[in-house]
């Protein structure tokens, strides 16, 4: 006696399709949320990271002046600079500039590995690359005016 094999008939399809498209249909918006906030954590995260370097780069500007030191690559030079892990910072201020060789240097942000635009300014801007608005989704830093301290925005609005 030989056995047919049955393969699946077309309702059997049609179910599986309908059931894959209800779950397609109900996790898509979950995913398109899950990008939202990872570019809302990103500007978070790129927001605080520029604090901390602003505030590190202060404190060893600080450290040169009390210690007197005024020579090249030192705060108390004419061209203000300090060095954080490696990198040469420049200031302004106390704090570091508004571009590429000041605040992106000491937090280490560079627009090619991380994801970003830079937009120089004054303020510069740092851009989520993959929001709905550039502008937006990013964040401002304004260098230090005399006898103050630096500007650091974030804007979520956009992601």
């Amino acid at each position: 006696m030989r056995q047919r094999s049955r393969g699946f008939t077309l309702i059997e399809l049609i179910i599986v399709i309908t059931i894959i498209g209800i779950l397609a249909a109900t996790a898509l918006p979950r995913y398109i949320n899950a990008q939202q906030d990872a570019r809302i954590s990103k500007v978070q995260a790129f927001a605080g990271s520029m604090r901390s370097a602003a505030a590190l780069a202060k404190a060893r500007c600080e450290l040169d002046l009390a210690r007197g030191l005024s020579g090249a690559g030192q705060c108390g030079n004419a061209a203000p600079q300090v060095t954080m892990d490696g990198q040469v910072v420049t200031m302004l201020n106390t704090y570091p500039t508004a571009d590429a060789a000041g605040i992106l240097a000491a937090a280490q942000i560079v627009a090619a590995n991380d994801g970003v635009t830079l937009v120089p300014g004054p303020p510069l801007l740092v851009e989520i690359n993959g929001a709905a608005t550039l502008a937006t989704c990013s964040i401002s830093y304004t260098a230090a005016p005399l006898n103050g301290s630096p500007t650091i925005t974030p804007d979520v609005s956009g992601c």
